[in-house]
């Protein structure tokens, strides 16, 4: 039997797909998502109020923004993000020293850390990162300098490019904008470069991604897929994602 997509679920998909097409029709969703146009354009109208598509007469597009902001993107996909966070946490130990970039997934994965774990040293170039770490006092947290986004509340740049290069992780914890057999991806070239900046400074990068990101292109590819990268996803890649990470040889753990 066929299961329904939840309306969360629903939402995040369209914008998913705009993210790839810049225009789509109603109808186009009604039949992909499985649900009827009325509800598409419940969906559309949500969408628009919330500034992450653009409503057109019959359909959507996306927006001048490549991507949501991170305060808009932190509504879209909670509960598999808390569940990807939650199996994230596993994988660290006390004592650790970690890389965590921005997005609204490390976010949440920054917040359990402190919850959870103590006496981590942790490099970051995200405020939100920094402040829910912050919120445990047994933690390290470095801020790499460079300059302010405030719509993803993160620093980039040269300056933070070379204050990279003066540290050395075990794991680097990154989000994506998009998955494909090249690799994880990020929408905006600044963040992009600092992840792949990142993944070169740790022994071992750690993708945290739900299934939405999967063969979804996006602007700046940020590092190959090889066996020092683990993928910590929703649910189980299949068809070109699926054979390029198992050809590299890099992992996947569902949580």
């Amino acid at each position: 039997m066929e299961v329904k997509l939840t309306k969360s679920n629903r939402q995040a998909r369209i914008v998913a797909e705009l993210r790839t097409a810049p225009t789509l029709r109603v109808n186009e969703l009604a039949a992909l998502l499985g649900v009827s146009t009325e509800t598409v354009r419940r969906d559309l109208a949500e969408l628009d109020e919330r500034g992450l598509i653009n409503r057109t007469y019959g359909g959507a597009t996306r927006p001048v923004s490549f991507e949501p902001a991170l305060a808009e993107r932190e509504k879209l996909m909670v509960a598999e993000r808390e569940r990807i966070a939650a199996a994230a946490v596993r994988l660290v130990e006390p004592n650790d020293i970690l890389m965590i970039g921005g997005g609204a997934t490390t976010t949440i994965f920054a917040r359990r850390l402190a919850a959870e774990r103590d006496h981590l040293t942790v490099i970051t170039h995200a405020f939100p990162v920094a402040v829910a770490l912050a919120s445990n006092p047994f933690h390290k947290v470095l801020m790499l300098p460079g300059q302010y986004d405030s719509r993803e509340g993160l620093i980039h740049g040269p300056d933070t490019i070379e204050a990279l290069q003066r540290y050395r992780a075990g794991k680097a914890f990154l989000g994506a904008s998009g998955l494909t057999g090249e690799g994880p991806s990020d929408a905006g070239v600044g963040p992009g470069l600092i992840y792949g900046a990142m993944m070169k400074r740790s022994s071992e990068t750690v993708v945290l991604a739900d299934h939405t990101k999967f063969d979804r292109p996006s602007l700046s590819v940020y590092g190959p897929w090889s066996p020092q990268v683990l993928l910590v996803c929703d649910e189980a890649p299949s068809g070109e994602l699926r054979t390029a990470l198992e050809n590299s040889g890099a992992r996947t753990l569902l949580c």
